[in-house]
């Protein structure tokens, strides 16, 4: 697809795919066992691969990141009658979805102004006897104040569920990102930086989480004449533990790809007035998962949606993300109105996420730059 003056179109992401005769490789032994899903030796040693390298204690595939946050809620037993759990309203709907489809409120806590993350600040203003737990997301592979957050967990006894969709393979002080509070979810959706064309995981300390995800995963069965509870189907298949086993192959060369379209737009775009970009955090290990740029239209002389616009008119697709915050889309506004979350009303408003892939050029990247300084 071309733009209006006939250059190729630009998507804000692109799937990585490995070389086409190493995913033929690794989807051989299917054809020739015809073990096509239901936890086979392909989802095994992608499991175990991801458990080394993310540096993790225990993991469970499942068939996306949307069903495996829904089963972890589920799993680690929050579903209780009137529940709440204190959530982002500056997420992909998705977080707050898992929530409300386990018959649990989200309570929208706002977020920080410099890296989005979940304001910790403003956490127990709103924990009540109905809490019981906290979902912070690591917005755009930024990482939550996990330190504070833990300690606010403690305090009140309440459980710890990241949503770490944006965070594959960040680092806190040498620590990976799935090793904080009780459980973490990753999205292995194909634009993220590690894909398996659809496909999710839930990290956990604690064993005793294994059995009851296993059961929700898999129809709550444990043999051929055995189902111990109530489950749905949310496995990972074989073809794409496959492309998961390719892509973990490569993904230090993606990230390091990323970093250096990352690092150019940085060049290119940091201290231009008006325009705010999350500086890097400190004893994090990034993975470049997106390029967020804050644009604050009295400075800079033009207003996100005008930026959007004459972005896409040359066929760069650059994405309002996340917009608009989740308390104010049509299916939650009239029900958490009085839920007063200023910050992310005003990111949400002003935030555009530019390209960023691996196979994207620093030619383009500077065009891209180039359109939107001019």
């Amino acid at each position: 697809m071309k733009g209006a003056h006939g250059e190729v179109s630009i998507w804000v992401t692109r799937s990585s795919m490995p070389p086409i005769e190493e995913y033929i490789e690794e989807i051989r032994p299917i054809f020739e066992s015809h073990h096509l899903t239901n936890m086979g030796p392909i989802y095994i040693k992608l499991q175990q691969g991801l458990k080394k390298y993310l540096g993790v204690p225990e993991l469970s595939l499942f068939v996306n990141g949307h069903m495996a946050l829904e089963m972890a809620i589920e799993a680690l037993g929050l579903r209780t009658e009137n529940g709440e759990v204190i959530t982002t309203p500056f997420s992909f709907v998705s977080t707050a979805h898992a929530i409300s489809r386990n018959g649990l409120k989200p309570v929208f806590c706002d977020i920080k102004p410099d890296d989005y993350t979940m304001d910790p600040e403003k956490i127990e203003s709103l924990i009540t006897e109905k809490t019981v737990a906290i979902m912070p997301v690591h917005v755009y592979g930024m990482l939550c104040d996990v330190e504070t957050i833990q300690k606010i967990s403690d305090k009140y006894n309440l459980k710890v569920i990241y949503d770490a969709a944006h965070a594959f393979g960040v680092t806190y002080k040498g620590v990976g990102v799935g090793n904080f509070g009780d459980a973490s979810m990753f999205s292995f959706h194909a634009t993220k930086v590690f894909h398996t064309i659809e496909g999710g995981a839930i990290a956990f300390h604690d064993k005793k989480y294994g059995v009851p995800l296993h059961e929700l995963k898999n129809f709550g069965i444990h043999g051929p004449e055995d189902t111990l509870s109530i489950g749905g189907n949310a496995k990972l298949d074989e073809f794409r533990a496959a492309m998961g086993i390719c892509n973990l192959r490569h993904i230090d060369e993606y990230i390091a790809v990323r970093k250096q379209v990352y690092e150019k737009y940085l060049e290119r775009l940091s201290g231009v007035q008006g325009l705010y970009i999350p500086i890097s955090q400190k004893d994090v290990t990034a993975n470049y998962a997106y390029f967020p740029v804050y644009i604050n239209p009295d400075l800079f002389g033009k207003s996100r949606d005008i930026v959007f616009d004459e972005l896409a008119t040359k066929g760069i697709y650059a994405r309002k993300y996340f917009y608009p915050a989740i308390n104010e889309m049509s299916c939650y506004k009239d029900i958490y109105k009085n839920q007063h979350t200023p910050v992310a009303h005003d990111v949400s408003s002003k935030i555009l996420t530019l390209p960023m892939y691996e196979g994207l050029s620093i030619e383009d990247v500077n065009r891209i730059c180039d359109i939107i300084l001019e």
